[in-house]
Formats: structure tokens, sequence, C-alpha cells
């Protein structure tokens, strides 16, 4: 049986773990070996802990049940460990005590190697059935929370991570800058070298923007060729300096892409937060949208503030894009 999965024996006799450990080797397990509970429980608080255990019911310094219990209330936070209590109990009893105490298999000793490896393999096959259930889970988490074009956030995502920094950022009492980010004449770049070329414009330029980011800060796709970012922390500042910093990131190289290149700019609109309570959210995205209609209409490739909330663009202002 070929295999890489990593077995964790605890097992205080070292006959069977000399027996145990060579026959797991020629399966194709990784062994690591734990003679007692406390060698055993250092083991399993590793971040790369092993997930199947073979453990034995009598140790020196902690029962096998007992370990088990523990390795059960460390909660859903962490790995599930598979666990195949091994005893020379016998009895139906004994196997009830077992699975109560968070067993997931029982093995009595002595026993057949065939037994022991057909028991491994029900367990391995069990862990990688819960891995790929968890990266489907993980899979639907990211696609409903990002853009499926250019993997930042989508727009109902950072805009609920902007609230939460705002709510951090009056808890603080701090600054928190938005930028909306806007490419300049976006629909004359489809028109005039294709939507494929727009598709892969649009991902180059938020890898651009998302390359130079703190770790704290976030970005997300506000719309077709807009883009929001939330820097807690700034005042405006190191907003409109980061501002600048990016615009010149996005404009200082051409996008290359399907045998074609394309010099390419942003303009973005930038406010700060006043942490002025409910509907600040509102208020904070009007501003910037202000100060990007601004910076349009200023000649475009450049950055623009609104201290002030504005109208709310019109038709003939949005075209202006």
């Amino acid at each position: 049986m070929q295999s890489e999965m990593q077995v964790l024996i605890v097992e205080d006799s070292a006959v069977y773990r000399k027996l145990i450990s060579d026959n797991l080797k020629a399966w194709g397990f990784r062994v690591t070996v734990a003679e007692n509970g406390a060698q055993a429980s250092a083991v399993l608080e590793r971040p790369d802990s092993p997930k199947l255990v073979l453990l034995d019911w009598v140790l020196p310094d902690i029962e096998g049940i007992e370990l088990c219990q523990q390795i059960r209330e460390a909660g859903p936070s962490r790995p599930y460990v598979y666990v195949i209590l091994l005893t020379s109990k016998e009895g139906r009893q004994n196997m009830l005590e077992a699975m109560q105490a968070g067993a997931d298999d029982y093995l009595v000793k002595p026993f057949d190697e065939s037994e022991l490896k057909a028991r491994l393999m029900v367990g391995k096959r069990i862990l990688n059935l819960q891995d790929e259930l968890v990266e489907a889970r993980e899979a639907m988490r990211h696609a409903a929370t990002h853009d499926s074009l250019t993997e930042l956030l989508n727009r109902g995502e950072i805009l609920d991570m902007l609230q939460r920094e705002l709510e951090r950022a009056r808890r603080e009492r701090k600054p928190l800058t938005v930028i909306l980010a806007d490419i300049d004449h976006f629909k004359q770049v489809n028109d005039t070298l294709g939507h494929l070329f727009g598709d892969q414009a649009l991902q180059e330029i938020a890898r651009r923007l998302r390359s130079s980011l703190r770790v704290y800060d976030w970005i997300g796709r506000y719309g077709g060729e807009e883009f929001l970012l939330v820097l807690p922390g700034c005042d405006l500042e190191d907003g409109m300096a980061r501002s600048n910093e990016l615009r010149e990131l996005v404009a200082g190289t051409p996008v290359v892409a399907l045998d074609a290149q394309k010099d390419i700019t942003v303009s973005m609109g930038v406010a700060v937060s006043e942490c002025v309570g409910k509907g600040e959210v509102e208020a904070l995205l009007s501003r910037a949208d202000g100060a990007l209609y601004a910076a349009k209409g200023q000649g475009r490739n450049r950055v623009a503030h609104c201290a002030s909330a504005p109208k709310k663009r019109g038709a003939s202002q949005a075209s202006q894009k």
C-alpha cells in the first residue's frame, strides 16, 4: 500500500513499538513513536501532527482512554484525528467504553498483521475523504467571497470588510482611508483590443494593486473596472501618498497580453473616515465616489480627495470614465 500518511504509535512496549513500526514502514507510512501519553500529547500539539493514531490502552502515565478523550476535547478548530485503540482487553463492554471515549476503531492484542493493515486502510480512506470535504468547503467559501476573474474580494465581501474596519477604527479611535480606483477609458480598451485583453488587463491591474498593499489592507472588485481599497490606520496624508504610489505602479508599465500591449492608467478617489457612527459606510463611499469623479474631470490618471459628501454621480458624470 503506497502512502505518505503519517501515523503516531503510542505504545510503552518496546516489542510492540518495533513490530508495529516495521510493518507500517513496510506498508509505506511515515512513523512517529511515543512511549507514553505525555510524549504523545506533545506530538499532537505540533502544527503538522499525525492525523492517524495507534494508541495503546494501558500507558505508564495516562490511560489511553483518557488521552483519547483529550484528543476529542481539542474541538473542531483542529484537524480530525482518527484513533485506533490497541488493547489486550477483550469483551463488548471494553469496546463500548473505547468508543464512548472517542476511539474510531478497536483492535485486540495480539493481532494479525493483515487485520492491522486493514484497519489502517479504513482510517486512511476516511481521513482522505475528510480532507476532500474540507477542500470542497473551502473552495465554496472562496467562491462565495471572491471575484472569479481577479481573485479579489467581491463587492459584498469588501463592503462587509469595510464595515468591520470602520467599527474597529471607532473603537480604537484611529483613521481609516478608503480608495475608489477606476481604470481610465476601459471601454476603449475593450473596443480596440477585445474583451479577452480587457479581462487580462483587469487581472493584471488587480495583481499590481494587491501586490503593494500591507498584510492588513483590503482590496475588492467594486464594479466592472472599479476597485475598492480599505487602508486601516491611514490618515489623509498617508492615504493620498499611498494612492499616488498605487497609481504610479499601474501607469508605470504597459499591460502585455495576447501579443498586444497597452498603457493603462487609473483614477482614484480618496476619503477618510470621520468615525461618526451609523451610516458612515454610505457617506464614506459617497465622498470617495465624488473624489473619483473629480479626478476624472481633472484629466484622469490622478488622485483626488473629497472632504464633504457630494451629490451622487449622474449618468453624464459616470460616462466620463
